[in-house]
């Protein structure tokens, strides 16, 4: 994938035309970074936000204990750190490439000069955040209100959407538990129940779903 269309990929800038992509690319700064490179740790001073061109990134909080919690995983075409240039300036998260990724990072005072003329960027921008709140209160719902099996299977759909039916899990089974507000043994548990079940098929990383129907009813269940 080449620079124009990740950039054209992300609903951040969806709208924009021709001239205003090209914009974009031209404050915008392409490097490679190797796997398992931090790019900022919470906290830090937020210089700006990030689009991946090829790889994937995670964003993650560390617990108390010392556990990943992983808020999300940036692919190609998908923004990330968009939200921290214009709060407090800071960045509330880490971020980690999971993959050799190529990236395409757009420095802070740049984009906002570009904001004050461009108010299609704007109004796309704050869009984009509100969307990002809206993943974060769903997140909420589902570790009050659902249990794992239902959550499990809500992150397997989501993951569908864009994988079809054969979908790559993107963490560790570990990290996945801790994302799912649960622990390694309770979610090893589920993708057996569900794989008897004939919901799925388990091969390692690989899942292929089987009953998608079943998946999406199962994903609507609620605590008793």
């Amino acid at each position: 994938m080449d620079s124009k269309l990740a950039i054209k990929m992300c609903p951040l800038f969806a709208g924009l035309n021709n001239g205003d992509l090209a914009s974009l690319l031209k404050i915008s700064r392409r490097s490679v970074v190797p796997k398992g490179t931090i790019l900022f740790s919470e906290g830090e001073d937020a210089r700006g936000f990030y689009v991946p061109v090829s790889g994937k990134v995670k964003i993650y909080k560390v617990t108390p204990e010392g556990r990943e919690r992983v808020l999300r995983i940036a692919e190609p075409g998908r923004t990330f750190a968009e939200a921290a240039i214009f709060d407090l300036g800071i960045y509330p998260a880490n971020a980690a490439t999971l993959d050799r990724t190529i990236l395409l990072f757009f420095p802070k005072q740049e984009v906002l000069n570009l904001l004050k003329s461009n108010v299609q960027l704007a109004i796309n921008m704050i869009g984009g955040i509100s969307r990002l709140l809206r993943e974060f209160m769903d997140q909420m719902e589902a570790i009050a209100f659902r249990d794992v099996p239902s959550r499990l299977a809500r992150y397997l759909l989501d993951l569908a959407e864009t994988g079809g039916s054969r979908v790559e899990l993107p963490l560790s089974k570990t990290q996945l538990a801790v994302n799912l507000g649960t622990v390694s043994e309770t979610l090893s548990r589920t993708f057996r129940k569900m794989a008897d079940d004939k919901l799925i098929r388990v091969q390692s990383r690989t899942i292929d779903i089987v009953d998608m129907d079943g998946l999406v009813s199962l994903a609507d269940r609620y605590k008793e």
